[in-house]
């Protein structure tokens, strides 16, 4: 409906800079918001407010030049001026239910638009070092890369999921040193344990997998056969990262999420692509040599201070292979590219940015977006939980599964912003109470679904395309506010999609299911007065289907029963 609101504002706008009562202005768009006083109609505006000075007006002159040169519309019963030149429109009776006809007509793509014209957008997100099993801050990452690509894919954009493996660099030695420490028999604490190994029991697993020589393989490469000899260290190598990219894949399967693609770190360095960008921001002058190491002039490009690229010891700093992966990214003809990644990723943003605008390549100010998103606290009976037994140091993915299911991990992973503080409260997951997000919605459906089997157990009948024509006797004020807050799907979607901000749908869903459960409390629909069930009823149908629409996108089942 603010859609069709906004429409009806244009029109009148074209109108009045046909007349010359108004310059043209490109890519204007007229900002709608609904009414909070339903005395001042369902929608209101601010155009005359903005428009006022370009048409030399006062801004209620300007506004009563709108609303004259307003389309007839048969959803709009009147507009009116309010205060220093707002205008404010009230809906023609039954407008608000035509959405009902439009969920049921449209199913699941009730919400869904063209608005992104199949631009291609390239997702980077989990983009773990295959050192160890999934933490709770990769489950945020997953939970919100997952609902931002749901949100733009809803939208009309060609979406691609991608995983980036940091599989090379010091990390990845302290995992070769830690597995071969293992196989040789040592333990954390023993003398002769590397100081920066990994502690976990996973550790102990790989290495009597590798002194076994079994074969494993991960999701998108070949198989690699340990070959047992521990002073191999190269294999032990090879071996682990397979096997720990192997339990990522099991990982992600678990949060049920699928990537489209999987990009090595170590193929940037083995195609070249590294040595060819560090060739080319030599070639570009924004570098310079000092102690014996090469660094980028990234102040030029807004940087506090300017970084070294390459150390004196001949290794690249971790900023450039992630220059270079994003110059891949830009080759592969992502013009829009989203890195969601920990805060602790902050100062990577203007080393990253920098680089690419020294290469001069075209690559737009501002390229890759960046989500960054705070770490998670795991808190169970008031304390925090600290330590999973086979990560050793810290909450896995898998253990949060467990614990709570699927449906509650993703719900309450991006129920705050993403740059918000979040505590994942254990108790609160599993209790089934209206306190408990993920329920309180999942149990509305699960109610819709109830009114149903009730439907035929008291072998009553339900005809769809009478309730469609019928919903004029739906007047009860819980019935338009239910109606109201379906409205506002389609722009809560639209919103959510372009701001990146899959909270948004949480936030919109517990608002959906607060309005059907004091709907449920406060009416019967299973009544004598055919024609009353019949129009209640269709509305709980559209009401459950935006429900499933909503929870799809963040990744989270509808129930049927609970």
């Amino acid at each position: 409906m603010k859609s069709e609101i906004e429409q009806l504002l244009k029109q009148a706008v074209a109108h009045l800079q046909a007349d010359g009562v108004l310059p043209t202005r490109p890519g204007f768009e007229p900002v709608v918001s609904h009414s909070k006083n339903p005395e001042h109609g369902e929608f209101a505006s601010n155009l005359a407010l903005v428009l006022s000075k370009d048409a030399g007006l006062q801004p209620r002159q300007l506004a009563a030049g709108i609303v004259d040169a307003l389309p007839v519309s048969p959803l709009v019963d009147h507009a009116e001026i309010a205060g220093p030149g707002f205008i404010n429109f009230f809906l023609a009776q039954g407008a608000n239910t035509q959405v009902v006809a439009q969920i049921l007509e449209q199913t699941d793509q009730f919400g869904n638009s063209e608005i992104g014209r199949g631009e291609r957008v390239l997702i980077e997100f989990v983009s773990a070092n295959p050192t160890g099993p999934l933490h709770v801050g990769h489950g945020r990452q997953a939970a919100l890369g997952d609902a931002v690509a749901g949100l733009l894919q809803t939208q009309g954009f060609s979406v691609t999921r991608e995983f980036y493996y940091n599989d090379a660099g010091v990390q990845i030695n302290n995992l070769a040193l830690s597995v071969q420490a293992r196989a040789r028999g040592l333990a954390p604490g023993d003398n002769g344990w590397p100081e920066q190994a990994y502690n976990g029991e996973y550790i102990e697993d790989i290495a009597k997998d590798f002194l076994a020589r079994k074969t494993i393989r991960c999701i998108d490469t070949d198989q690699v056969t340990a070959s047992g000899d521990v002073e191999d260290l190269e294999s032990i190598r090879r071996f682990a990262v397979t096997y720990l990219r192997n339990e990522q894949d099991v990982d992600l399967k678990a949060f049920g999420l699928q990537f489209d693609v999987f990009f090595l770190e170590s193929s940037l360095y083995e195609k070249g692509y590294v040595d060819d960008v560090v060739k080319k921001l030599i070639a570009s002058g924004k570098t310079f040599e000092d102690d014996g190491a090469l660094w980028l002039r990234t102040t030029e490009f807004g940087d506090d201070k300017d970084r070294v690229m390459r150390k004196r010891d001949g290794g690249y700093t971790y900023f450039v292979p992630d220059v270079a992966y994003h110059v891949n990214k830009w080759k592969r003809g992502f013009v829009r590219a989203i890195n969601i990644q920990g805060t602790d990723h902050f100062g990577t943003v203007a080393r990253v940015r920098a680089g690419l605008q020294a290469l001069d390549m075209g690559i737009p100010d501002g390229y890759p977006d960046y989500i960054l998103h705070y770490m998670v606290k795991v808190m169970r009976g008031g304390q925090e939980v600290k330590i999973s037994k086979r990560a050793g140091s810290y909450v896995t993915v898998r253990d949060l599964i467990e614990w709570v299911g699927l449906d509650a991990v993703r719900f309450f992973l991006v129920s705050r912003r993403a740059d918000s503080q979040f505590v994942f409260d254990l108790d609160l997951a599993l209790s089934q109470s209206d306190e408990n997000p993920v329920y309180y919605v999942q149990y509305a459906h699960a109610r819709i679904c109830s009114v149903f089997r009730q439907l035929q157990e008291n072998n009553l009948t339900h005809s769809e395309n009478n309730g469609l024509k019928k919903l004029d006797r739906l007047t009860e004020s819980h019935e338009t506010a239910l109606i109201k807050v379906l409205t506002r799907y389609p722009e809560t979607v639209a919103g959510a999609a372009l701001a990146a901000e899959p909270h948004q749908i949480t936030y919109y869903l517990r608002e959906l299911a607060t309005a059907f459960h004091s709907y449920y409390n406060a009416l019967q629909f299973l009544v004598d007065d055919t024609d009353l069930r019949d129009a209640r009823l269709t509305l709980v149908k559209a009401c459950g289907q935006v429900l499933r629409n909503a929870l799809a996108i963040i990744g989270v089942s509808a129930p049927e029963r609970m």
